[in-house]
């Protein structure tokens, strides 16, 4: 086959259009830091790429659920101690009652105190955190009470003992709310007796048979207000195994975070040292290509004829 001279001018154009196109390709790559700027570039990179972005993408907004989930159950925990506290000042004032050498004057003080126990614990009930009530089950939108004298909502205790979950990791939820229906149900009840006896003007014997108060070497016990205390524990135990679940799964999501991070890294971020080196490569082959491309352009009519 004859070469001609336009065809050799040709074939040396295209081999420096590709050796600008590799030596572009190797800027592109220390200019972004990336080995990729479009799929095109190399598509299984880009896959690969897409894939671990969006395992990102999952585990930041799992870390945001489980930020959630703390502020939920630290608010809880908090509240749960207020309760806890709250019961303990009503077992002294109880005790206090009991005792028959209180004047009606007296037992009205302790009335008052206890009117404002309960509106404390009712407040306590309708604890919010930004615009969500956290004692109200899933109907977080709605108060546990409407007024402070009035029985507990209607909407929330029909259907307010379901969990509210979010999603922590995949496939995996957890509750992050603790019902209040039951826990603040027997506390008004309670309460109500207590205070429906001192208005009454019992007795402080029958105010404590009432109640079923025992003192034993020197331990006073009220079964009613006992049972809601303790189950005041428990609910906060519940709380605290909830809380170091959540620890544990916040260290899971950290490593998987900085697991996944590397791999991105490895999978898209330029070697600098090797991209480097195959630039000043590339560089010396094209300044060799365009020395020889000068001679074979150069070459005239007269250049055949000698």
């Amino acid at each position: 086959m004859r070469v001609t001279q336009s065809m050799m001018s040709s074939n040396m154009l295209r081999n420096l259009n590709t050796s600008y196109s590799k030596m572009s390709k190797y800027q592109n790559m220390l200019d972004s830091g990336s080995v990729i700027t479009r799929p095109s570039d190399d598509p299984v990179v880009a896959v690969k790429g897409m894939g671990y972005r969006i395992d990102l993408d999952k585990n930041q907004q799992y870390q945001r659920n489980l930020r959630e989930a703390n502020t939920w159950l630290d608010t809880t925990d908090e509240s749960l101690d207020q309760v806890g506290s709250a019961l303990k000042r009503v077992k002294e004032l109880v005790v206090q009652a009991a005792n028959d050498t209180n004047t009606t004057e007296d037992r009205q003080k302790i009335n008052a105190e206890m009117q404002q126990i309960k509106d404390q614990l009712r407040d306590i009930a309708n604890t919010k955190i930004g615009e969500n009530y956290i004692f109200s089950g899933t109907h977080t939108n709605q108060p546990l009470y409407n007024d402070k004298t009035g029985p507990q909502n209607p909407a929330i205790t029909t259907g307010g003992q379901k969990p509210f979950e979010i999603n922590v990791f995949d496939g995996i939820s957890m509750n992050i709310n603790t019902s209040g229906t039951d826990l603040f149900g027997k506390i008004d009840g309670f309460m109500t007796e207590v205070t429906t006896l001192l208005q009454s003007g019992a007795t402080g014997e029958k105010i404590g048979d009432a109640l079923g108060l025992e003192i034993t070497n020197g331990t006073n016990k009220i079964p009613g207000l006992d049972s809601i205390y303790e189950n005041t524990l428990t609910l906060r135990a519940d709380v605290g195994a909830r809380q170091n679940r959540v620890e544990m799964m916040e260290n899971r999501l950290s490593l998987q975070e900085v697991n996944v991070t590397k791999q991105l890294s490895k999978n898209e971020d330029t070697d600098y040292a090797k991209t480097i080196t195959d630039m000043v490569t590339q560089e010396s082959i094209h300044q060799a290509a365009l020395s020889v491309g000068a001679k074979i352009i150069q070459q005239t009519l007269v250049d055949f004829i000698r």
